[in-house]
């Protein structure tokens, strides 16, 4: 689920969500869907692909907290 991307200085990790949206969803109401968990959630849109069907696979992202052991 979590993905590095090397930079400079800390690694980062990100988590990745993957939602499907179906053509017969409108753009209005896609885009409602993606707000609401950019909003509560924290999710970054990642990346968008629309198939030809007129379906749409959409990746969300965020930071993973990475806690370590202090004992």
């Amino acid at each position: 689920m979590g993905r590095r991307r090397r930079g400079a200085g800390a690694e980062t990790y990100y988590e990745y969500r993957t939602f499907t949206i179906p053509r017969s969803v409108s753009r209005g109401d896609a885009r409602r869907l993606l707000t609401d968990e950019a909003e509560y959630g924290r999710w970054e849109l990642a990346r968008t692909r629309v198939y030809l069907g007129g379906n749409r696979k959409v990746w969300l992202r965020r930071k993973a907290m990475r806690v370590e052991s202090t004992l």
